[in-house]
């Protein structure tokens, strides 16, 4: 028994050597306001309002610094995450964005598209026209007329006006 004490002896001597060691800390804040934490004591830049705990001593700068900047927790609150409500409601709206963006792309897609289909017709309008064959239309009471030599003259200049816009 008296070595099972002594062995417990030496454990805790040894366990208590340690915890010291790790309690030789310093904790002090940068520049940029960051807890910086290290075994080696801070750089001689750091003023001593700026250390928060050194070997030996307990934390206590830390509550100077809360009454110090009252501003930078109303900033932390400030950038809290959004909640599930505020994203579900970012998401909707970005939903709606791309929904129109899509319907305003479809609708200059099928304007594109009829454009070329009006300009295609007038091309194949303006060979007939130009190539001599005669061209008939239907009047009112839904007879042929042959265009005359005047009417296809007026036609050619209205096709190719229609193709000038084409390009």
């Amino acid at each position: 028994m008296r070595s099972t004490g002594l062995a417990g002896l030496a454990v805790a001597l040894v366990l208590s050597i340690g915890s010291n060691s790790a309690l030789a800390q310093y904790i002090w804040l940068d520049n940029k306001g960051v807890k910086q934490y290290s075994d080696m004591p801070p750089p001689p830049s750091v003023p001593t309002g700026k250390i928060l705990k050194s070997p030996g001593k307990a934390l206590s700068a830390a509550p100077e610094k809360a009454a110090e900047e009252p501003g930078k927790d109303s900033e932390m609150t400030k950038k809290a995450p959004p909640t599930l409500a505020d994203q579900n409601a970012d998401f909707q709206k970005r939903r709606m964005a791309q929904a129109e963006k899509d319907k305003e792309a479809e609708q200059k897609a099928k304007q594109a598209a009829d454009a070329k289909k009006n300009c295609e017709r007038a091309s194949a309008y303006n060979r007939a026209l130009e190539s001599g064959q005669r061209v008939v239309r239907t009047d009112q009471a839904g007879e042929r007329v042959f265009l005359s030599d005047e009417e296809r003259e007026q036609e050619i200049r209205e096709s190719r006006r229609a193709l000038n816009q084409c390009k």
